[in-house]
């Protein structure tokens, strides 16, 4: 819906300030796209894939030239200029596909699981170059993603299950709402421990996937007390701070990667 390839059935959108269902022409040359799978014509060189980018946001000549070059070169890419898409890594194709999004310098980048498929080290060096980005050319960028520590790198996050907006703020209230601290246990009859445990003041346990988890104040305190008190029933206990996977569980009663068709 925002980048204009299909019309919102209900509710109301504004890209830019734009309305894409009138003014779609000049919200697509604001805006750039990468999607989850790299699109790149594989036969064709890397400057090839750009040059023909560029022809379709109407850029020619040496103004399309130097913006290629300039990219390249930022993105370290530009001794790969020459090699065709199919002989790229996952993490350059990765890269380059951010190049051709980045082309007609947009305004707002649009991202589909950007970082899907990729190891982790290539990852930690594709956001550092969208990070980059951000605070250097002052992009915008939007993205879908199911990584917990991709959400965490964002201004503001929207928490979406089945389809429905349940949570949505910076980080950081997103997290100060769950609680100070979080104490997760593994045993074998976890139902049974949560109705034990749930007996105590103020403490108040839910079963998630298979684990019992424990928003609280006092995190240090109560996990001693639930040890001295429970650990022959334990498999194991940990004790750490909120994170967006803990927001997500909360507001959704299952993790980020379970399946709730199946709660």
């Amino acid at each position: 819906i925002l980048s204009t390839l299909l019309k919102a059935t209900s509710g109301e959108v504004k890209v830019l300030g734009l309305d894409p269902n009138t003014q779609s022409a000049e919200i697509r040359s604001r805006i750039g796209v990468v999607f989850q799978s790299p699109s790149l014509d594989a036969k064709l060189t890397v400057q090839e894939n750009l040059i023909h980018q560029g022809h379709l946001h109407g850029l020619r000549g040496r103004e399309l030239k130097d913006r290629i070059d300039g990219l390249l070169s930022r993105m370290g890419l530009a001794a790969r200029k020459h090699d065709r898409a199919e002989v790229l890594s996952g993490g350059l194709l990765r890269r380059v596909d951010l190049i051709r999004g980045l082309l007609h310098q947009p305004d707002l980048l649009i991202f589909d699981e950007p970082s899907t498929g990729l190891d982790p080290g290539v990852r930690r060096t594709y956001w550092t170059d969208l990070e980059r980005l951000r605070e250097s050319e002052g992009t915008t960028l939007i993205l879908t993603t199911h990584f917990i520590e991709e959400a965490e790198r964002c201004d503001r996050v929207g928490i979406l299950d089945q389809g429905k907006l349940v949570g949505e703020g910076r980080p950081s209230d997103l997290k100060q709402a769950v609680g100070k601290d979080v104490i997760v246990i593994e045993a074998d009859d976890v139902d049974g421990l949560r109705d034990d445990i749930g007996q105590l003041d103020g403490i108040t346990p839910i079963v998630v996937d298979g684990t019992l988890r424990i928003e609280c104040v006092d995190g240090h305190n109560l996990m001693g007390e639930l040890y001295t008190s429970f650990r022959d029933r334990m498999s194991a206990i940990t004790l750490g701070r909120p994170t967006l996977e803990d927001v997500f569980v909360r507001e959704t009663g299952h993790s980020l990667q379970s399946d709730p068709g199946t709660e």
